[in-house]
């Protein structure tokens, strides 16, 4: 016949003794409906004061996070930025610098020819000698001179065309002597057609006046002789 079941059997009895027993299970499996303590009171308080802590904690850390995070954030976009404008900038005075730097290297340049041009006119014009001409060569002496001022000439009006530095002060003084006769303005230039009628009949009713006595003094004559 079968042994009857035990229970015991099956229950470690080393792990049983070594269980924890918790604080709270006594009294709960003791009276659960039972109110808490003051001492349970004033523990839970006190864990919950210190979850409190940790969350501040934790929440520093995550605001201290976010402003390194936001201040890195602006620092990436103030270099995305100025490198962005920069590059711009640069690129444009780049351009404008190779532009600038042409045309002063063009200038130069027609200022350099200019010059050797000047010198070999002026050269020409200053071999010149009028006082060692003779009468059989004037006619021919006088139309080479001609001849070379007026190259002369017109290398000068070229070169004051293509150089504005022949066209400053100098130029203007050469257009312009300081003798030279200012325009003559009318002094009816600013007066109004009414003031111009009244002035021209102040000039008039005298010869008006001349004018109606001989024509009464022709018809008296007229009359006597009738």
């Amino acid at each position: 016949m079968a042994a009857e079941y035990d229970a015991t059997e099956f229950i470690d009895t080393d792990f049983e003794s070594h269980k924890t027993p918790s604080p709270f299970a006594a009294t709960t499996s003791a009276d659960p409906l039972r109110a808490p303590t003051r001492e349970e009171v004033d523990r839970k308080v006190v864990e919950a004061q210190q979850k409190l802590a940790e969350l501040k904690r934790a929440q520093e850390d995550l605001e201290r996070e976010r402003a390194q995070l936001e201040e890195l954030r602006r620092r990436q976009l103030e270099f995305q930025n100025g490198r962005s404008e920069m590059v711009q900038n640069l690129t444009r005075g780049l351009g404008l610098l190779e532009e600038a730097e042409f045309n002063a290297r063009r200038d130069s340049e027609q200022m350099t020819k200019t010059m050797a041009d000047f010198r070999d006119a002026l050269e020409k014009i200053q071999n010149v000698r009028d006082e060692m001409w003779t009468k059989e060569s004037f006619q021919m002496e006088l139309t080479r001179a001609l001849t070379i001022v007026e190259n002369a000439r017109m290398e000068w009006n070229s070169a004051r065309l293509k150089l504005p530095a022949l066209a400053g002060e100098a130029g203007q003084k050469l257009e312009k002597p300081e003798n030279a006769p200012q325009p003559i303005v009318s002094p009816f230039a600013n007066m109004s057609f009414g003031e111009l009628c009244k002035f021209g009949l102040a000039m008039t009713w005298p010869l008006l006046l001349i004018a109606l006595g001989a024509l009464g003094i022709f018809i008296a004559i007229l009359m006597r002789q009738h």
